[in-house]
C-alpha cells in the first residue's frame, strides 16, 4: 500500500497548499477567517489538510488584482488595493490583493503569474478586479474563461472606465506602433527610429508621457 499524506501540516506547508504568503496565513488566523485545526504549547500551527483542500476550491481565498502601468501611479494602486479590500470585506470574503506593475498589454508581469498560477491549480475561490482593463488590455476575455473552467468567480466592481483610461489608451497604442514598427523596419534603421519620434512628439503635445525608445 502507498504511503498516505500526513493530515495535520504546518504552517508554511498550508500556506504553500494554499498559494499565499505565510503572513497571509496569520492575518487570516487574526481576523478569524482561517483558524488553524490547533496549536502547540509552543505556537506551532497545524492545519488539517483535508480541511484545507475541502472540495474543489471552496476553501480557496477570493483574488483581488490591482495594476497600475508606471510607478507614478502608486496613488491609483493603493486606491484599487483599498477599493478591493473595503469590497471583499462588506461580502465577507477571506482575501488576498495581488499588486502589479506593467503594462496592461504585458503578460509576463509577476502579479499576473501568479494570479494564473492560482487560476490554473483552483487556489482561488473568485477573482475580483476594481475595472476590467486593470487586468489585460488585451486577453481579459481569455482569463475570463479559464475562470469558468476552474470554477472561479470573476467580479468587476465598477463597469465603467477608470478616470486613467483614455491616457493609459493612448500609451498601449504608442507602444503597439513602436514595437511594429521596429519590427517592420528594424529597430537600429533611421525610419523606424523617425516615426517613432513623431509619434512620441504627438502623444507628448497631447499631454500624455513619451514611450521609450526600442
Amino acid at each position: 500500500m502507498g504511503k498516505h499524506p500526513k493530515r495535520l501540516i504546518r504552517i508554511g506547508e498550508a500556506a504553500a497548499l494554499m498559494g499565499v504568503s505565510v503572513q497571509t496565513m496569520r492575518k487570516w488566523e487574526r481576523t478569524g477567517e482561517l483558524r488553524p485545526t490547533r496549536k502547540s504549547q509552543s505556537g506551532t500551527r497545524y492545519y488539517d489538510r483535508l480541511d484545507l483542500l475541502d472540495v474543489g476550491n471552496e476553501a480557496a481565498p477570493t483574488i483581488g488584482y490591482a495594476r497600475v502601468s508606471s510607478p507614478d501611479q502608486k496613488a491609483d494602486l493603493d486606491r484599487q488595493h483599498a477599493a478591493l479590500e473595503a469590497y471583499c470585506a462588506a461580502q465577507g470574503w477571506r482575501t488576498e490583493i495581488i499588486r502589479d506593475l506593467g503594462s496592461g498589454l504585458q503578460y509576463d508581469k509577476p502579479g499576473l503569474q501568479r494570479l494564473l498560477d492560482l487560476i490554473l491549480h483552483r487556489q482561488a475561490k473568485r477573482l475580483v478586479l476594481t475595472h476590467r482593463d486593470r487586468l489585460l488590455r488585451f486577453g481579459a476575455e481569455l482569463v475570463f474563461a479559464l475562470c469558468e473552467k476552474q470554477g472561479v468567480e470573476v467580479v468587476v466592481i465598477h463597469q465603467t472606465d477608470p478616470p486613467a483610461f483614455e491616457e493609459e489608451l493612448a500609451q498601449d497604442v504608442l507602444e503597439i506602433i513602436t514595437e511594429f514598427s521596429a519590427r517592420l523596419y528594424g529597430r537600429r534603421s533611421h525610419k523606424a527610429r523617425k516615426l517613432i519620434e513623431v509619434l512620441k512628439s504627438d502623444h507628448a503635445e497631447s499631454g500624455g508621457e513619451a514611450a521609450p525608445a526600442p
